[in-house]
């Protein structure tokens, strides 16, 4: 399922871009104590905070990049409670190369990845990515950022999380939450992709397919 999504991604017209968004959301994995005690996910799952919800949950967190229509070119699933987004990232994209955009590629994230040895690692001759974010409060002077893109991104997560069930995955060892987080990048590539060949106005839109 890796190998044909990521074939699907190289076959779709906007992988060509040298523009990605980043960013990453909760894959809850059990609601109780007593699962977290008895969950075969621990140590693949954790803790972790859910900023946009201001919540808790116990799970583990996808990390994504997308091209502008949501096709996903780079994934990785971590553990919140051990490892934060921009370690992640770096993780993501050292161990495993398909997850690298081109080179000269910039990266749309929002200010959670801010950090100047976090910019200098993606800007480094093995990458040479440009991070584009939203300044943060104590920055001066201010720094001009797409919002709209970001808008974009949050679209993807929410077509993965409520079309495609992200949420209801039930996984429940690392080899079956990894399998049902795929299956689901898996079939949003595949739309994308089939809907660039039948010229469909909105490329990330599923509802030709809600019934199949």
């Amino acid at each position: 399922m890796e190998a044909a999504l990521r074939w699907i991604a190289e076959a779709t017209p906007g992988s060509a871009e040298r523009l990605r968004l980043m960013d990453g959301t909760p894959v809850p994995c059990g609601q109780s104590v007593v699962t977290v005690k008895r969950s075969d996910l621990a140590g693949y799952a954790g803790y972790g905070y859910c900023a946009s919800h201001s919540r808790f949950y116990w799970g583990s967190k996808l990390l994504l990049i997308v091209t502008c229509d949501g096709t996903v070119t780079g994934f990785a699933l971590a553990n919140p409670k051990l490892d934060g987004e921009r370690e992640t990232v770096r993780v993501m994209l050292e161990k495993q190369p398909a997850n690298r955009p081109a080179p000269g590629t910039a990266i749309v994230a929002d200010k959670g990845f801010a950090g100047e040895d976090f910019e200098e690692f993606l800007a480094g001759e093995n990458l040479d990515l440009t991070l584009v974010r939203p300044a943060r409060k104590n920055e001066k002077p201010g720094r001009p950022f797409p919002n709209w893109l970001r808008q974009r991104v949050e679209a993807v997560i929410w077509t993965l999380k409520n079309q495609l069930g992200l949420e209801r995955h039930g996984g429940r060892v690392p080899a079956g939450l990894w399998a049902r987080v795929v299956q689901r990048l898996l079939a949003l590539n595949a739309a994308i992709w089939h809907n660039w060949l039948v010229s469909a106005p909105v490329k990330r839109s599923l509802i030709a397919y809600d019934h199949v």
